[in-house]
């Protein structure tokens, strides 16, 4: 059981957070025939957070996702989002951000940095909220946050699809993505 506290983050020195990957999501949910939602989760993520006590906005994010961790359900349609038609895992097997600002307080910020896939950079903007922090059972500090955004996947040059026969297309082309993070602070 991990107790919580429901104050922001008070650091009085700069520290620095990794990424628990067992409690940790990555997820998107996309369009399927213009009217039911497919969701997906990378479930291999590791990465950094540097939390500078005194300006949370100099504070930065770094995280590395691998692209064969993708499941939907569904092996088939995983093997399809693998393939070359989508994010081609093969030639790109990660994706990755990291961050280049934020604005706002520690309770409710934006981040703003490069989400790299399929090769390809843009900058994107993440809405961000402090979830708390507590002390495991192990008596190891860690801090919960939830982030979302959305992206056009043709951005990333993900533009494979299928007309349908009575309009509109088989995948839309905005994706959204949510992020729970729990990280553990590091001594």
């Amino acid at each position: 059981m991990t107790t919580t506290t429901a104050s922001p983050l008070t650091q009085t020195d700069d520290s620095t957070w990794l990424i628990d990957a067992a409690h940790t999501t990555v997820e998107f949910h996309v369009k399927h025939m213009m009217f039911s939602t497919v969701k997906g989760r990378f479930s291999g993520v590791t990465g950094s957070i540097v939390d500078v006590a005194g300006d949370p906005t100099l504070s930065s994010v770094d995280v590395e996702i691998d692209a064969l961790s993708l499941s939907t359900g569904d092996p088939q349609r995983d093997g399809h989002l693998k393939s070359a038609d989508f994010l081609d895992v093969e030639k790109y097997p990660t994706l990755t951000f990291k961050s280049s600002g934020i604005t706002g307080v520690r309770e409710a910020f934006k981040m703003t940095g490069y989400l790299t896939l399929h090769g390809v950079s843009h900058q994107v903007t993440f809405d961000v909220t402090y979830n708390g922090q507590g002390t495991s059972p192990y008596g190891k500090t860690v801090a919960g946050f939830s982030a979302e955004t959305k992206i056009n996947r043709k951005d990333w040059g993900l533009n494979w699809n299928v007309a349908l026969e009575a309009g509109g297309v088989l995948v839309s082309d905005q994706v959204k993505v949510l992020i729970d993070v729990e990280a553990v602070k590091q001594d």
